[in-house]
């Protein structure tokens, strides 16, 4: 046989073998960390649920879910490389990483909404953000530096009546003129339970307050070295988002549940109800481009108010906060109800 033969039959060889293992290959999947910043709730129900129902590993995906809680810090893992991504709280983290030089980036926004609110007791007599000035407040430190700093510059509140807020309803309770800080998601069902009343609701977000919430954080180098297992985590989570909220979601509360014994069916079911109700997690930019859209228009718009607040410094490089590079596919959108 001649050497050309005798090559052919070689390589020939060799794209058998190739051939024989790529099917292996494929089924490796990319181990992947990623840290929460609270306890496992159902505002964090769609990275369990796409955990429990088999979607990343569809994505080539083995993804471990870190829950955070009051003695954890999951974003100081994620800087000192020991998850891959992070769940942010809001916008405002975004920015402080850029101010601080932490090599931090958004890469997609859970919440179209922050499901900030406060909460009036039924008798108060609130129609809309403004009846809030006469109250006492209970607002928690980091309220005050955050969203009451834009209730102060865009509605003229002020601090007389601000009592600070320990995350006890109680206070809130024993004192009908007063309001009280919260998500939509659960503090006005713990009232409910605790006090046999109604409270009212006034949704920050829809009052001009347009940070994103929940985000997906990672590290920058991620982003240049592993694009592709950045995508498919983006793309994975916003399939357990859309099966979360719309689909059966039982997988992902059974997880939830395991981990976080206090979350009951009834709580669960109340916090998935309330994201649905008020767009929380589906709405705006997210009915055409699917859940974790962001815009620059959004960026610049939260970014430009927090100026005025005095909560940012207007020479922040705020677009160094996050990228569009993941998000805005319309990933996931045939999953959603014809009625969102």
């Amino acid at each position: 046989m001649s050497s050309f033969h005798l090559w052919r039959a070689f390589a020939a060889g060799l794209m058998a073998a190739f051939v024989s293992l790529a099917p292996a290959r494929a089924e490796t999947l990319d181990k992947v960390t990623f840290g929460t910043n609270w306890v496992a709730e159902a505002e964090h129900g769609g990275f369990f649920q796409a955990v429990a129902d088999g979607t990343y590993k569809k994505y080539g995906l083995d993804v471990t879910i870190v829950p955070g809680g009051p003695n954890e810090n999951n974003r100081m893992l994620l800087i000192a490389g020991k998850i891959d991504f992070f769940m942010a709280a809001n916008t405002l983290m975004s920015f402080d990483a850029v101010a601080n030089n932490v090599p931090v980036v958004t890469i997609a926004a859970i919440f179209q909404k922050d499901p900030q609110v406060m909460l009036t007791q039924p008798d108060a007599k609130v129609g809309k953000i403004e009846d809030l000035k006469p109250l006492t407040l209970f607002v928690s430190k980091e309220g005050m530096g955050s969203y009451f700093q834009w209730l102060k510059s865009e509605y003229g509140f002020n601090e007389k009546n601000v009592r600070p807020y320990n995350f006890n309803p109680q206070p809130f309770i024993a004192n009908p003129k007063s309001a009280m800080q919260g998500y939509v998601t659960s503090e006005p069902f713990a009232v409910e339970k605790a006090a046999g009343f109604k409270p009212n609701v006034l949704l920050l977000a829809d009052y001009g307050f347009n940070t994103y919430s929940t985000l997906i954080e990672t590290r920058r180098d991620i982003v240049e070295k592993k694009p592709d297992m950045v995508q498919r985590f983006v793309d994975a989570s916003m399939i357990g988002w859309y099966n979360y909220i719309y689909r059966d979601n039982s997988a992902g509360n059974a997880m939830i549940k395991k981990l976080n014994p206090e979350m009951t069916d009834d709580l669960l079911a109340y916090s998935v109800a309330k994201m649905k109700e008020h767009g929380i997690v589906d709405s705006g930019d997210s009915l055409k481009n699917g859940i974790g859209a962001m815009s620059d228009e959004r960026y610049t718009s939260f970014f430009n108010k927090m100026v005025k607040a005095g909560v940012v410094k207007p020479d922040l490089d705020f677009r160094k906060s996050y990228t569009l590079r993941f998000v805005n596919k319309g990933v996931g959108v045939e999953l959603r109800p014809n009625k969102p």
